[in-house]
């Protein structure tokens, strides 16, 4: 593979870092590591599994009644137990800081921005934590969320974990059905629910649907009102006001076994039910990894993701309290009133790490926006981004735009591990185009058919040793035959993520798509991802999808098929997709199809319906395929049902 350019480098031995200071420290007690060596320290962290993450007990000095000598006896998965008997929460180590500094920092369009001190944010959990307990919440209850990214969510999770409760979130962009396809699986005895919200100039009303849902809970007992739109809280419901009333007589978060479950979270639920996925307390280990090692976050630091309480990304927003870092929240339209405004937030708020989908800095990049030009960036460090794949020109842009000061840390993983794989570190260049490595402790392959690691080719990515993250169980799965099923069918004993990933021989790291969702023409096979770079330059795409369609007899060529949505023209240029597939890819990329649609099929946060597509070609029922309700546009599946109709 030829070499591209290195758009940020770091300091040497990422002098002055936080993961520098760790690095010194493990040297210290006798570990051979350098941080000049980060190949190195990642073996280490891997093949150490004990030894890596019982020193991230102890450097990070968890919060514990008791002192584990090991973090795991029997790395088996699925069901590996860490850290024995010990008892943590991770509530006590977000309220760890105290002081007047801000904690959480509100950006909204629908009140007043505003802000919690550190000691604030305290009395607000402890506030809302004896608030829950006297509405009878006990340890094990699920307390259900129905609310946007602002302060009261993050204060409710808090207080929810502190009670050893669990939590389960959905943003109010949710339609009923998606909500209820989530929480009618756990079970929940409290909800706490605002009554709408703005995006942009638009209000949603959510006081009708919040009923639907108390209505098809049965096990529901409360109904905890917080104001959004409007004043008053209505009939039958606890204001938020009442639930903070009293201050906490207990006097801190329960200490909880490692596995004691923290929350609940959902898969995308395209095609079918959206699994239930249940972590435990102990991803407390996996984000002061993320946050204070790879991130490099620390008091007096800001980190500001764009993200609704419907994508993990808010888990992880949430989570850098952890650390003592600030956290920014931004409820509603990031293009509202103009496509800098995320920009100007992260800007004004002076914010280290800036983090988005990377949609949007394709669309910044693509537009030639010149955000350093109009704001004061003095304080970026970071710029984050996952979801997709991020082509090399966003890379280019970004080392032009911002002078190499700022490391573009694209990431991937999954709700599923509540993290990322692989991603960025401040020892690690980043070269355009490319994910700088595999993240400490998480041992990343890339398996051929066979399941043996290659370098330097396209692979199954797999995981060969447990992470904290992972999760626990499937809410439900008595036997455990669903998480095995979803994760562990192909590669016993090792969890296959369902994505294609090459890991350079530079140890850097590149997804190229869905391996559900591969492209195999005439026995080569080839990743979406690499398709959308390249569909996507060209002048007039928006958005594209491409799916595979598989001849009946095996050994043909099939169909290629392509989706385009346009910016505004009515003819979707095939001459010039053609062209640029065939030079910068192969003849075999060039799609036999070609089919305009007002909108891509996504999911409420970005990721492309490309197996449900696939089936809908094929003439299954999309209502059979694919659930509208998790869709950010539920009607753009319409376009595909046409599109199959017009091929026959």
């Amino acid at each position: 593979m030829s070499t591209p350019p290195i758009v940020w480098s770091p300091e040497p031995g990422g002098a002055g870092t936080r993961i520098a200071e760790y690095v010194a420290w493990l040297r210290a007690g006798g570990v051979a590591v350098s941080s000049e060596d980060p190949e190195g320290l990642w073996r280490w962290s891997i093949e150490h599994l004990d030894d890596f993450w019982m020193s991230l007990w102890r450097w990070f000095d968890v919060d514990s009644p008791d002192d584990p000598t090991r973090a795991i006896e029997d790395p088996t998965m699925p069901g590996a137990r860490w850290f024995g008997d010990a008892r943590i929460n991770l509530a006590a180590h977000a309220l760890r800081r105290s002081g007047p500094e801000p904690a959480i920092i509100a950006r909204s369009q629908t009140r007043p921005g505003s802000e919690l001190s550190w000691d604030e944010l305290a009395d607000a959990v402890g506030r809302v934590r004896a608030g829950l307990a006297g509405l009878g919440v006990r340890p094990g209850d699920r307390v259900a969320a129905y609310l946007p990214n602002i302060p009261e969510t993050i204060v409710a999770f808090l207080a929810c974990a502190g009670l050893g409760a669990v939590w389960t979130c959905c943003a109010p962009e949710f339609g009923t059905t998606a909500v209820l396809d989530r929480f009618s699986q756990v079970d929940p005895v409290v909800l706490i629910a605002v009554d709408g919200y703005r995006y942009g100039d638009r209000v949603v009303d959510r006081l009708a649907d919040v009923e639907t849902i108390r209505d098809a809970l049965p096990g529901l007992r409360h109904v905890v009102h917080v104001p959004y739109l409007h004043p008053g809280v209505p009939a039958g419901r606890v204001g938020w006001d009442e639930l903070v009333a009293e201050a906490s007589p207990v006097p801190g978060p329960l200490p909880v076994p490692c596995s004691h479950p923290l929350w609940i979270v959902f898969s995308s639920g395209t095609t079918g039910l959206p699994k239930a996925l249940v972590h435990g307390h102990v991803v407390l280990l996996e984000y002061l990894k993320t946050h204070a090692i790879l991130g490099d976050l620390g008091p007096g630091d800001r980190l500001f993701w764009y993200t609704t309480t419907g994508w993990i990304m808010w888990n992880y927003l949430a989570t850098a309290l952890l650390v003592g870092a600030s956290v920014v929240c931004f409820d509603g339209d990031p293009t509202h009133p103009d496509p800098d405004g995320l920009w100007r937030v992260a800007a004004e708020e002076g914010v280290k790490t800036f983090g988005v989908g990377a949609g949007a800095l394709v669309a910044a990049a693509r537009s030639d926006a010149d955000p350093a030009a109009d704001h004061d960036f003095s304080s970026l460090r970071i710029l984050g981004s996952t979801g997709s794949p991020l082509p090399a020109e966003v890379y280019r842009w970004v080392a032009d735009r911002f002078d190499r000061r700022v490391m573009v840390n694209s990431i991937s993983g999954g709700t599923d591990v509540c993290g990322a794989f692989v991603g960025g570190s401040p020892l690690l260049p980043v070269y355009a185009g490319e994910i700088s490595g595999r993240c400490l402790g998480i041992a990343v392959e890339a398996f051929d058919p066979a399941g043996r690691p290659v370098v330097g080719e396209e692979g199954e990515l797999v995981v060969t040793a447990p992470i904290p993250s992972m999760p626990l169980a499937l809410w439900g799965d008595g036997d455990g035959s669903a998480m095995r099923a979803a994760y562990f069918d192909t590669y016993p004993g090792v969890w296959r993520h369902g994505d294609w990933i090459t890991i350079t021989e530079r140890g850097t790291c590149i997804i190229s798509g869905r391996s559900d969702a591969t492209l195999n023409r005439g026995g080569v096979r080839i990743g979406t991802a690499e398709v959308y770079r390249v569909v996507e330059a060209v002048a007039g795409v928006a958005d594209s999808l491409v799916v595979h369609l598989e001849d009946a007899e095996p050994g043909g060529p099939g169909r290629l098929v392509l989706l385009v949505a346009l910016e505004g023209s009515a003819t979707v240029p095939v001459a010039e997709i053609a062209a640029a597939l065939r030079s910068e890819l192969s003849p075999r990329h060039v799609p036999d199809e070609f089919h305009a649609v007002p909108a891509i099929p996504t999911t409420i946060t970005g990721k492309k319906l490309e197996v449900p597509v696939k089936r809908i070609l094929l003439g299954a029922d999309p209502e059979a395929v694919a659930s509208r309700a998790a869709l950010r546009d539920p009607g753009a599946l319409d376009a595909v049902v046409e599109v199959a109709r017009s091929r026959g």
